[in-house]
This record gives structure tokens, C-alpha cells and sequence, in this order.
């Protein structure tokens, strides 16, 4: 075999090898908020969302949480929560999604194969029209509140009372 030829084969197992793409969805990751005792002169910096500020039963998104690649760790109202009210808030890494798309595929083997099968593409945040309506009306709440996400739709479980 020549070194061309070895050379071209490497390479070509190694580009078939990068075409399986993984994301961190579904991946753990803290729930955060904005850090009250930052301002413009220290920077924004967050803080975890503990156990006792989030309400049984209740969707949770966060925006700015490092753990995840696309920054947005959500949890579902179905998913487990710690018992200890002090606990910071446990979630899964999400995305934003398009609504009846199959893009939240869960590719990291990794994952509970519970939350792998109950991921949808879902609204977790007020309604499109509500959305644009604050975004002209108050931008900097807006920006304040949802950072750049434009639609409702994220990568979230599919809770247990949702129909298929």
C-alpha cells in the first residue's frame, strides 16, 4: 500500500468518524438566575435557582447556564426534584427547537433513557404573539428576561398530562 493511499484512507475513516454529531441535550446542568449583587461595573454573573424558589409542578427554564453549550438548562415539571429546599436546582440541557420538528433527538448515550424518550419540542415560555408583543413594546424587559430567544419552543420532556 502506497503512503498516499494510506494517508487518504486515515484521513477518510477519520472525517466518517466526525460525522456523528452529539449535542449536550438532555445532558445535567444547574438551574441559574442573575446574581443580584451584580450591576455594569462587575459584569453579570449568576447564581444557582435553588430547590425551595422553584413551585412543585412547574416548568423551569434558565438562560446563561455554562454547563450547557447553548446556555439553557430547563426542567420540566415532571422531572425529579432534590428534597433539600437549599439545594441548587438540578435540570437538563435544552435548545431552542421549531415546533413539530424532530430536532430534539437526544444523541448523548449518556442521558437517562426515561428523559431520552420523553424529549419534545414544546413551548415553555408564553405564547409567539406575547412574545413579540413584549419584544416591541419593552425591549430591554424583554432582553432582560429572555436574552436573543425569539419562540416559545424548546427541547424539553413531554410531560406525563400532555397527550401525544
Amino acid at each position: 500500500m502506497s503512503v498516499r493511499l494510506a494517508i487518504f484512507l486515515s484521513a477518510a475513516a477519520l472525517l466518517a468518524s466526525g460525522c456523528d454529531v452529539t449535542t449536550q441535550l438532555g445532558v445535567p446542568c444547574v438551574l441559574v438566575k442573575r446574581d443580584p449583587t451584580s450591576d455594569s461595573t462587575t459584569g453579570v454573573r449568576s447564581t444557582p435557582v435553588l430547590e425551595g424558589e422553584i413551585a412543585e409542578n412547574q416548568d423551569f427554564i434558565s438562560f446563561g447556564s455554562t454547563d450547557c453549550e447553548d446556555l439553557i438548562c430547563v426542567r420540566d415539571a415532571d422531572a425529579p426534584r432534590d428534597s433539600d429546599p437549599n439545594a441548587p436546582a438540578q435540570g437538563y440541557c435544552s435548545q431552542e427547537c421549531v415546533a413539530g420538528s424532530s430536532s430534539c433527538e437526544v444523541t448523548d448515550t449518556s442521558v437517562d433513557e426515561v428523559l431520552r424518550n420523553r424529549m419534545d419540542c414544546r413551548p415553555l415560555l408564553l405564547d409567539q404573539a406575547s412574545l413579540e408583543r413584549l419584544k416591541r413594546d419593552d425591549p430591554v424587559t424583554y432582553r432582560n428576561t429572555f436574552g436573543e430567544t425569539n419562540s416559545p419552543y424548546f427541547c424539553a420532556g413531554k410531560l406525563s398530562a400532555q397527550p401525544e
